[in-house]
């Protein structure tokens, strides 16, 4: 069931987990659907903070950051696309890295 943009899931905690966003694909060609990188050398992102996540895709848009791939692939997004990533990609459970330490 879809409520306020959250996708309720039956939990044993009753958690709301938010419905995956329409622009998923973009970050999961390089980060994966739920977070767990899956090329060498790309973090992780499940289980990061909320505020963390906006605030380095806001970075990566204005340069602040200096990777032109993520420039390009946020670039595009609107604000409320950007919050549904971060709030998708925080509610994902935490994953070790490919080299075995975290991000």
């Amino acid at each position: 069931m879809i409520v306020g943009g959250l996708l309720a899931v039956g939990s044993a905690a009753g958690a709301v987990v938010p419905a995956p966003p329409s622009q998923l694909g973009l970050c999961a060609a390089c980060h994966g659907k739920h977070g767990k990188s899956v090329v060498a050398g790309v973090p992780n992102l499940a289980g990061q903070r909320y505020a963390y996540l906006i605030n380095a895709m806001h970075q990566y848009r204005d340069g602040r950051r200096n990777v032109a791939v993520m420039r390009a692939a946020l670039g595009p997004l609107r604000v409320s696309e950007l919050k549904a990533l971060a709030h998708w990609y925080a509610a994902q459970p935490l994953a070790p890295s490919l080299s075995g330490g975290s991000h």
